[in-house]
């Protein structure tokens, strides 16, 4: 992995931070995209390069414009000259109830969390193909088993499910296509109440929360030790998609 480049979306902080620390300690170059997280991502990206000069960069690009997304691409890989890896990790999430659905809630959920993997995706193809890269979409438990409340982030995440195994069956045999489906990792931003934190805890294999480096250690797996894998999407959720 060393001086190989992989370009991150949503990087800026919570487990796109992660991600970004792990495949960085690995030796690879990265480009941390953000959309609003500007201090977050500046700030990330001074801490990789006090450890290693000229080893990351920021870029800002607002996913739901495809223009915005072609240039993206462009712009990280011709910083060091080629791209190794992606990482859909960017998502929108919030609560959907059925009756109070709009054409805004899905157009924002569905194109954050499947439009922007597909073109992104797409746009990272060429480079990918040229360094026998992967690419790695970061799923949910939930794309297999519902959440209440969460009709639309749901079957966002189901179709980047299918996505995942539809690129590979496409990108192969140059391209590897995979993802990683988090459980109990972190709490939302909003508020989560403590007895609801508590059930789902309860109701994992493991009775415990997992942390933003078991992500970030998959999705590192994935990239460096995974050359036989494609197509899969690996649960890391402590056991919870055995009790939803």
């Amino acid at each position: 992995m060393q001086n190989q480049t992989v370009l991150i979306s949503g990087a800026a902080k919570r487990i796109g931070a992660e991600i970004s620390r792990q495949l960085h300690a690995s030796g690879m170059n990265i480009v941390i995209h953000y959309r609003a997280s500007a201090d977050e991502a500046n700030a990330l990206c001074n801490e990789l390069n006090a450890l290693r000069a000229d080893s990351a960069i920021t870029l800002q690009a607002d996913l739901l414009k495809l223009a915005d997304i072609d240039s993206l691409v462009k712009r990280a890989a011709d910083y060091w000259g080629g791209l190794d890896a992606l990482v859909n990790n960017a998502s929108t999430f919030y609560p959907t109830p059925v009756g109070e659905i709009t054409e805004a809630h899905w157009d924002d959920l569905m194109g954050s969390n499947l439009k922007a993997p597909l073109f992104l995706s797409q746009a990272a193809t060429p480079y990918l193909r040229k360094s026998q890269g992967s690419i790695v979409n970061i799923v949910d438990i939930h794309a297999y088993r519902p959440m209440k409340l969460h009709p639309v982030y749901c079957s966002a995440k189901a179709g980047l499910a299918m996505l995942t195994q539809s690129l590979a069956r496409e990108l192969g045999p140059e391209v590897r296509v995979n993802g990683v489906a988090p459980g109990a990792i972190l709490w939302p931003e909003s508020e989560l109440d403590a007895e609801t934190q508590t059930f789902i805890l309860e109701r994992t294999a493991l009775k415990r929360q997992g942390e933003p480096h078991d992500i970030a250690a998959a999705v590192r797996f994935l990239i460096s030790e995974a050359n036989y894998i494609t197509g899969q999407v690996i649960p890391v959720c402590g056991g919870r998609s055995l009790n939803i």
